[in-house]
C-alpha cells in the first residue's frame, strides 16, 4: 500500500457550536455517526472533550468539535483510526497552545502519515487485504455520510478508471458490507442501500468522469440486460460504464426484463452482442439464453447473430453452444472489443 498524505484541512472552529458546547447525541447527529463510536473513540485513543462536567451529560466544546470533524474526515480517506486520532489530537492540541497563526501553517503542511498495518480488527468490517481506499469508503459508508461516499467513488474513478474501481474498491466494500449485513440480520441494510446507489451514480457518471470519447450512433451495440426476475444490476452497470469509456456504444435495459421484451429488442436493434447477466443459479434460464443464441436479425439472405456473452455466476456451469461466460469485467471488455471492431 502506499503512504497517504494528510488532507491539508486543519480542523477549524465551526460557527454553529456555541462556547457552552454540545451533547455527545447532539454531536454524533451532526456527523452522521453513532454516540456509541464517540464513547469508542474516547475509550480507546482519548479523543473526549477538554473539559468534563461532574453531570452525566458531557460537554463538547467548538474545539471538540473540529477535533472529532477532522477524526472523521482521516478515517473517511482511509487512514486507520488509530493514526487518524493520533493526527486528529495533535492538531488540535497545536491549535489550542499557538491559536490562529499554528492554524494556519497546518493547512499548508502536507506531511505524509506512515502506512500501518491492517489487521482484521482495524476496521468495523472485516475486509480482510485491500487497498487503503476501500477501508475509508466502508466508514464513510457506515456513517451514512452520502457526501463523503460519493467524493471518494468518483475521485478513485477519475484516478484508476472504471475497471479498477470495480475490481479493487466497489466490489470488495459491497461484498463486505453484504457480510456484515447478513452476519447482523437486518441491521446495516441501510448501508447496502447508500453504498449501492452511490456506487450507480458514479458508474453512470463515469463517462464524465473521465472524458470519454464519443460512440458512433451507426455502430453495432452491446445489448446489456439481466435475466427475467434479477435485481442485481450492478455488475451490468460497470461493463456499461467499461465499454463507454473504450469508445465500445452499449445499451443498457437494467433489472429484470422480461423474455418477450428482450427478444423483441434483440429483433428491433440488432446488437452486435448480448450479455445476460444472472446472479443466482435459479434465475438462470436456458431456455432463453439458446433461444437468443439461434436469434437473428436483419433482411432475408443477409441476416445476422449476435454473439451471447453468459454473465454472472448464475450461468456457472451452464453449457450452451456458441456462448461465452467472461470471467469478470476485464475479461468482458477484452472479449467484447474485437467483436465491435469488426
Amino acid at each position: 500500500m502506499n503512504s497517504h498524505a494528510v488532507p491539508e484541512q486543519p480542523p477549524r472552529r465551526p460557527a454553529a457550536v456555541d462556547d457552552a458546547g454540545i451533547t455527545s447525541g447532539s454531536l454524533a447527529r451532526r456527523l452522521g455517526i453513532s454516540p456509541t463510536t464517540l464513547r469508542s473513540w474516547d475509550q480507546r485513543y482519548r479523543l473526549g472533550p477538554a473539559q468534563r462536567d461532574h453531570g452525566r451529560h458531557r460537554r463538547w466544546s467548538p474545539r471538540d468539535v473540529a477535533m472529532i470533524e477532522d477524526m472523521c474526515r482521516l478515517t473517511a480517506s482511509g487512514i486507520p483510526p488509530a493514526e487518524a486520532a493520533r493526527v486528529a489530537k495533535e492538531r488540535a492540541g497545536a491549535v489550542a497552545q499557538h491559536g490562529e497563526a499554528t492554524e494556519t501553517a497546518m493547512s499548508a503542511s502536507t506531511a505524509p502519515v506512515p502506512p500501518q498495518s491492517h489487521g482484521p480488527g482495524t476496521s468495523f468490517l472485516q475486509m480482510g487485504l485491500v487497498r487503503t481506499e476501500c477501508r475509508g469508503l466502508a466508514r464513510a459508508a457506515l456513517r451514512l455520510d452520502s457526501d463523503a461516499v460519493q467524493q471518494q467513488l468518483d475521485a478513485f474513478v477519475r484516478h484508476h478508471g472504471v475497471i479498477t474501481a470495480w475490481e479493487e474498491l466497489m466490489m470488495p466494500t459491497l461484498h463486505a458490507v453484504g457480510r456484515k449485513w447478513e452476519s447482523a440480520g437486518d441491521r446495516y441494510v441501510e448501508v447496502e442501500h447508500l453504498l449501492s446507489w452511490h456506487v450507480s451514480t458514479t458508474l453512470r457518471n463515469a463517462q464524465f468522469l473521465l472524458d470519454s470519447p464519443q460512440t458512433s450512433r451507426n455502430a453495432p451495440r452491446v445489448l446489456l440486460a439481466c435475466v427475467p426476475g434479477e435485481q442485481h444490476t450492478l455488475p451490468l452497470e460497470a461493463l456499461h460504464a467499461a465499454l463507454l469509456h473504450v469508445g465500445r456504444p452499449a445499451r443498457m435495459l437494467g433489472a429484470a426484463v422480461p423474455a418477450d421484451a428482450l427478444v423483441a429488442t434483440v429483433r428491433r436493434t440488432g446488437p452486435a452482442a448480448i450479455v445476460l447477466w444472472s446472479q443466482t443459479r435459479s434465475l438462470a434460464s436456458t431456455p432463453l439464453a439458446a433461444h437468443l443464441q439461434r436469434a437473428a436479425w436483419g433482411l432475408k439472405g443477409a441476416r445476422q447473430q449476435p454473439a451471447l456473452h453468459l454473465a454472472g455466476p448464475g450461468w456457472r456451469g451452464t453449457v450452451i453452444d456458441g456462448s461465452v461466460q467472461p470471467g469478470g469485467l476485464r475479461e468482458a471488455v477484452a472479449l467484447l472489443e474485437p467483436e465491435l471492431c469488426g
